[in-house]
C-alpha cells in the first residue's frame, strides 16, 4: 500500500472528509487531495505533521502495511483514539471468529427470507380458493 493510500485510510478511519484532515493540517483541501491522490511528493516534514495528526510515529505511517492491525482503543471521537499495532495472534483469532460470525448471520437472514416466501406461498390462494 503506497502511502498516500495509508493517509487516506486513516483520514478515513478517523471519519474525517479531506477538508477537515486539510483544515487540521492548515492546507488547502486541494493540496491535501492531490496527497490522497499520490500527484503530490509529500517532504519529510508534512509527512511529520500527516502522522501527528493521526496520532501515530512517522515510521509507523511509512511501515503501515497489511500486516498491521487497527483496534479502536475507546469510543470514536474527533481525536479518533486510533491505535497501530502488530497484529497478535489472539487478535488474528479474534478476526476469524468474527468472520465466522459474520458468515453465520448472513446465512441465518438468507434462511429467514427463505421461510417467509415458504409462509406467503402457504397462504396464497391455490386455483381460486382460499
Amino acid at each position: 500500500m503506497a502511502v498516500h493510500e495509508k493517509i487516506r485510510l486513516l483520514r478515513q478511519l478517523k471519519g474525517w472528509s479531506q477538508e477537515e484532515a486539510a483544515s487540521k493540517l492548515e492546507m488547502s483541501p486541494n493540496g491535501y487531495g492531490s496527497i490522497e491522490r499520490g500527484e503530490t511528493d509529500v517532504n519529510l516534514s508534512r509527512l511529520e505533521q500527516i502522522a501527528a495528526l493521526f496520532g501515530i510515529k512517522l515510521v509507523d505511517l511509512l511501515e503501515l502495511n497489511e500486516k498491521n492491525v487497527f483496534n479502536q482503543t475507546g469510543t470514536h471521537n474527533k481525536q479518533g483514539n486510533w491505535y497501530i499495532g502488530e497484529s497478535s495472534p489472539e487478535s488474528m483469532h479474534l478476526q476469524v471468529e468474527l468472520e465466522k460470525l459474520q458468515l453465520l448471520v448472513e446465512q441465518k437472514d438468507k434462511e429467514v427470507a427463505y421461510l417467509k416466501e415458504i409462509i406467503d406461498l402457504l397462504k396464497a390462494p391455490r386455483n381460486g380458493k382460499s
